[in-house]
């Protein structure tokens, strides 16, 4: 049996992945392999790192006297033991594990603009909270200003007239009096109302009660009945099947 060392097609189109591995010649390009080996991706940015190889491995298959195949013989001779770019490969991996650093990207070309602030309303005009005080001070600038003397005469000339007022006006007392005999009586009927009230209410807390034991009374009737008749049904069934027990003995 030759053993051939060459690359096994794997992932999808346009997208491929290549594995390494050691097969019979016999055997198609995606049939049984005798041992993996490495892998060999394309798509991958730095070229020294897309060869990965077990080196110990491809030593012993080639010690066996398996042959590579022309591309798998490049990737040995530079990726190998003692190979031309181990350490290219090694530089590659190391960049390729270090995390990526996105360039600054600098002042948006645009800002969002700023929300317009709203009008504010305009106070209405016709409030009337706001007129009144303006018509008083008018009412009141108006109004001539009165001298001490003109006060005094004035004073003078109305003293008749109040006494007059004074003589019809009545006394605290003479105001009170009619006011007490005027006030009307209150109903002697209320009381009664009230009682009549209460009565009716415990009246209706009685009906209610009656009408709750009476439901009470017919539910737990026909739970009785429900039960008793379960028991029959019970006695029947086991009565049942002992006689038909007796008569297969007595059979």
């Amino acid at each position: 049996m030759a053993v051939r060392i060459r690359l096994k097609k794997m992932g999808r189109r346009h997208r491929s992945f290549f594995r390494v591995c050691a097969m019979d010649s016999r055997t198609p390009r995606g049939g049984k392999v005798l041992e993996e080996l490495g892998t060999y991706d394309p798509v991958v940015p730095e070229t020294d790192a897309r060869a990965i190889l077990k080196a110990d491995r491809i030593d012993y298959w080639l010690g066996v006297g398996a042959q590579p195949t022309e591309k798998v013989n490049a990737l040995i001779r530079k990726y190998g033991t003692n190979g031309t770019h181990a350490d290219r490969q090694k530089a590659a991996l190391e960049r390729l594990a270090q995390p990526k650093v996105l360039p600054d990207p600098g002042a948006p070309a645009s800002m969002p603009k700023k929300p317009e602030p709203k009008p504010e309303p305009e106070a209405k005009a016709d409030k009337p909270a706001k007129t009144k005080a303006p018509a008083k001070a008018e009412a009141k600038a108006d109004v001539p200003a009165k001298t001490k003397a003109a006060a005094k005469a004035e004073a003078k000339d109305d003293a008749p007239a109040k006494a007059e007022a004074e003589a019809d006006v009545p006394t605290k007392a003479e105001a009170e009096a009619p006011a007490s005999e005027a006030a009307p009586e209150a109903p002697a009927d209320a009381a009664p109302a009230e009682a009549i009230s209460e009565q009716t209410t415990e009246d209706e807390t009685k009906v209610e009660k009656v009408e709750t034991e009476e439901k009470t009374e017919k539910v737990k009737e026909t739970w009785t009945e429900k039960v008793a008749k379960t028991v029959k049904k019970m006695k029947t069934s086991t009565k049942s099947k002992t006689e038909k027990e007796k008569t297969e003995k007595e059979e």
